[in-house]
């Protein structure tokens, strides 16, 4: 990719196009790369000459963007000026732009400028390049059609300095715009917005079809006395609609893969030297490549065979074990659905549990071998290990194990450690990379880590029988739940990590533990929530990191439906209280947690805000999402709704656009789907939590009694629009809601009751500021 003297040409009024990008090359010089396969992959503009001057323009198309473009820059619309600009493309840009200024004559030559240039640009262009060397010899060796590349712009503007800009039309055709930085002293990204490129948005970019797809996993895997982990893993890989030759996988990077064959023939590895990627960046996870020999046709299926090893098992204590990669110890390619058929060697004093149905379990002398199988496609497979307690049963048809550790993690040994957040999270069931185990206060005494095991499996029984009576039965018949160390829980297709903590009795937990909201959260919700994944994750996943809080949302909200089954509404009304203060939270600047950025932005409010701020809007602000669609749509139509969701989109990707559909095909009579639009263009694509003020009087006598009011909102945008309900209570027979649509001014309302009420008000079921 090192820059072609030959190929510089002093440019004036340039002007370039990508979807919402607008590039203008106003003064200055432009020189190309050299070709890599006919493909000039890299072009550099620079400004350093009298005159000089460059300008990128970008307009993000929802308000949401608008908000995160302006929290960074100071206004909703990019409109920079440049000093130079770095273009790395594999979807042809850089060669068409050549060839234009070749043929409209916009450019001189300028060869001796050239030779300058290419000296001084040379190892920009390499460093970048490098750190996105995988996705670039991936796109140069496909047979897909080339406008399903990227394009990469490395700009340095005159104000807001050095950043990012990418389009990528492979997957979900979005385009970035992003900030190096550092955060504790590593590297980090300030993501300044995001959104789905015009194409997509209007539908003229075709559906994205995956140039492969996996079907059949068969993993053999042995775990020796040092923890470390060896494994041959076989998958059924199936090309698209074009011939294929490059195949792009991730593992984790406590693994490393040794070698790969073809159907028994090897093929070529290739692993990156960049340790952080330019385009995606995942600190758990290494990509690789796989290059066949030659192009795999079109449609053919072939075996591919893996042999890696590594250490992704760490000791937590006696017969405590944590598992670091769950989702990522194999080969793998995103969260596509598969079947798995998976055996472990290893030390026989230990009890292994995995995903799907058991086959075999025996031993032959020190070494137990288990043999697992999934029924029907899944998407991953994990494994646990320990030296466990068990407790097995049945519910609605599915059989169940709950696992407990006979013995007591080593942060619990009674002993003066740090404490952890004060609200403890649960893992989110996408991400393949995984946290490391909490550290905690320890307490004087030594706790029971067995005290709730019938407990817990009580839990699992009933939330199953709960769940499978609203959404159907599972996929898989068999359900494994097991400890892991942390303060986290994560749901896997038939298997369960579950916090050490939810074993252990309310008084035995650490002192940071022990407020009546963690107790909640570790005695009732997270083993709900986790056993509810076995619908929202594992039959229905999401479309992107986009609508990752929807399947997160969805198993927090079942959680809490099992809740008010099991203790009552009033335990759900105090949840969701504890999850109003927590997004109403305000930071050092005073600014409230929820105003990070909206629900949909996913790993994006880690960057924005913290990692519990991620927590809170994530699973805080996505139950009340829920939970006010509930009350809009009213108990029977959300729950068939959640029902058809779950039938609708078994073993598919659901996305927020899908869920939007479907609230709207089930939205109450005489209310129009305009109204679920706003529900999700305020609440869910956006963010503001306004405050409310009712006010309202009353005239007349029985069976024409006048109610006239109003509602006043502040503390948001002045486009923020919500319906609010205005709840009319009666000495007798059931209330009546009257819905308000709020704006920035004071908005009326009035209605004929045939008696007076006892109570007018706007009812605790509405995320407001009180």
């Amino acid at each position: 990719m090192g820059l072609d003297p030959a190929a510089c040409y002093r440019v004036r009024d340039v002007s370039f196009a990508k979807e919402d990008i607008r590039l203008y090359l106003t003064e200055g010089y432009l020189i190309f790369s050299k070709p890599v396969m006919g493909q000039r992959l890299a072009a550099v503009f620079t400004t350093d000459v009298e005159g000089g001057d460059g300008e990128v323009i970008l307009i993000p198309p929802v308000r949401g963007e608008r908000q995160s473009l302006a929290s960074f820059t100071q206004s909703p619309n990019l409109d920079e000026h440049l000093h130079s600009a770095l273009l790395i493309s594999t979807e042809g840009s850089a060669t068409a732009l050549l060839e234009r200024i070749q043929k409209d004559g916009t450019g001189k030559p300028a060869p001796e400028r050239g030779a300058l240039l290419a000296e001084q640009w040379s190892p920009v262009v390499s460093n970048i390049g490098g750190a996105m060397e995988m996705r670039l010899i991936e796109d140069l060796a496909s047979s897909r059609p080339q406008s399903r590349g990227l394009l990469f712009l490395a700009l340095s503007g005159k104000t807001l300095g050095n950043f990012d800009m990418i389009s990528d039309s492979s997957a979900d055709g979005r385009i970035a715009v992003r900030q190096r930085t550092e955060r504790d002293g590593k590297p980090w990204y300030n993501v300044w917005t995001s959104f789905f490129s015009r194409g997509v948005r209007t539908g003229a970019q075709p559906k994205f079809e995956p140039d492969f797809t996996l079907s059949r996993y068969q993993i053999d895997a042995s775990i020796g006395a040092d923890l470390a982990v060896k494994a041959v893993t076989r998958v059924a890989v199936r090309a698209g609609a074009n011939p294929v030759r490059a195949f792009p996988f991730s593992i984790a990077r406590a693994m490393r893969v040794k070698s790969v064959r073809i159907d028994g023939q090897p093929a070529e590895l290739l692993v990156g030297d960049s340790r952080r990627g330019r385009i995606a960046d995942n600190e758990l996870e290494e990509p690789f490549v796989v290059l066949a020999p030659e192009p795999l046709a079109a449609g053919s299926e072939h075996q591919f065979e893996f042999e890696h090893e590594g250490k992704v098992i760490v000791s937590q204590g006696d017969g405590v074990y944590f598992v670091n990669a769950r989702g990522s110890w194999y080969p793998h390619v995103g969260w596509g659905f598969a079947a798995y058929d998976l055996t472990f060697r290893y030390p026989r004093r230990l009890t292994l549990v995995a995903s799907g149905d058991p086959v075999e379990d025996r031993t032959e002398g020190d070494v137990r071998i288990t043999h697992r199988r999934t029924a029907v496609p899944a998407g991953a497979a994990g494994f646990n290990l320990g030296d466990y307690e068990k407790v097995a049963g049945t519910a609605a048809g599915i059989s169940f194990e709950v696992y407990g550790n006979r013995h007591l993690m080593e942060a619990l040994v009674p002993r003066t450690v740090l404490a952890p957040p004060s609200i403890p999270p649960i893992q989110t069931r996408r991400r393949r990379g995984n946290p490391e185990p909490a550290v905690v206060d320890s307490v004087p005494f030594t706790p029971d880590p067995l005290a709730r095991l019938r407990a817990v499996a009580a839990d699992v029984s009933s939330s199953l029988e709960f769940y499978t009576g609203l959404f159907g039965p599972p996929a898989l018949k068999t359900l494994t739940v097991a400890p892991i160390p942390g303060t986290f829980g994560q749901g896997f297709p038939g298997l369960v990590y579950l916090s050490t903590f939810a074993y252990l009795d309310p008084a035995q937990r650490p002192a940071a533990l022990r407020g009546a909201r963690q107790e909640v959260f570790f005695s009732d919700l997270i083993t709900a929530h986790e056993t509810a994944h076995q619908w929202w994750g594992s039959v229905v996943t999401s479309g992107s990191f986009d609508d990752d809080w929807l399947v997160e949302a969805l198993a927090n909200y079942s959680a809490l439906l099992w809740l008010e089954k099991k203790k009552g509404a009033r335990a759900v009304e105090s949840v969701l209280d504890g999850y109003r203060e927590g997004l109403l939270k305000k930071d050092t600047d005073g600014k409230v947690v929820e105003s990070v950025g909206p629900v949909v932005w996913g790993g994006r409010l880690r960057a924005a805000g913290t990692p519990d701020d991620w927590v809170t809007i994530t699973y805080g602000k996505g139950a009340w999402i829920l939970h006010m669609l509930r009350r809009r749509m009213g108990d029977e139509r959300f729950l068939t709704m959640l029902a058809e969701l779950r039938h609708r989109y078994e073993f598919r990707p659901v996305t927020t656009a899908d869920f939007r559909m479907l609230a709207r095909e089930f939205r109450p009579p005489r209310t129009s789907a305009e109204v679920i639009d706003t529900f999700f263009e305020n609440w869910v694509d956006a963010t503001g939590v306004p405050s409310l003020k009712l006010r309202y009087t009353v005239t007349g006598v029985a069976p024409s009694v006048k109610l006239s009011g109003a509602v006043a909102q502040t503390g948001v945008d002045d486009d923020f629009l919500i319906d609010v309900p205005v709840e009319v209570q009666f000495a007798r027979g059931a209330p009546r809601i009257i819905w308000v649509r709020t704006s920035d001014d004071e908005q009326p309302f009035s209605a004929t009751l045939r008696q007076a009420p006892v109570r007018v008000a706007i009812p605790n079921d509405v995320l407001m500021k009180k």
